[in-house]
């Protein structure tokens, strides 16, 4: 039999295996599950330009998504569909046709009016197969100021008038 202070065979005693899987589970981290986001790109826009709500986080194991108009997921209020495995999209019924799906999850808009004002839905299958729903805004404005001139035109006359101030 060896002395206590005499290593076994493999060079490490006991008490170190367990130093090394202690410090290894404090170190571990699992990988944290990123929430899915949906941010308006611009904030806000004005009549006629283009809108992108830009998906942050989809998992890359989704399948299939929906994008519904309203804070809903009605049928009836269904822009687009996409099948990511197949790269195929479905149109809704709530389609105007000038939006465009990206596989990334994000919804550009084309020339937008203030009807397309209000919340979207984005809608997937999660790795646990439960359905998650995620809510974006879009804000338009009509573009004209207060005094019916376009925006521009309206900072343009204030500027000049300082400047004849000046």
């Amino acid at each position: 039999m060896e002395p206590p202070s005499v290593l076994p065979r493999g060079g490490r005693a006991p008490w170190q295996d367990l130093l090394l899987a202690v410090s290894l589970l404090t170190l571990w981290n699992p990988p944290t599950t990123a929430h899915v986001t949906v941010e308006s790109v611009p904030p806000s826009a004005t009549e006629g330009k283009d809108v992108l709500l830009q998906v942050h986080n989809l998992p890359g194991y989704t399948g299939r998504f929906n994008w519904f108009k309203g804070a809903t997921t009605e049928e009836n209020h269904r822009i687009v569909s996409c099948i990511l495995d197949t790269k195929k999209t479905i149109s809704g019924p709530a389609q105007s046709g000038r939006e465009t799906v990206y596989p990334n999850g994000s919804l550009l808009f084309r020339n937008i009016t203030l009807k397309d004002t209000g919340y979207y839905t984005l809608q997937f299958i999660n790795r646990n197969f439960e359905v998650v729903q995620v809510t974006g805004q879009v804000r338009i404005f009509n573009g004209r100021s207060s005094t019916g001139l376009p925006v521009g035109s309206t900072i343009g006359i204030a500027i000049g008038v300082l400047v004849g101030l000046a």
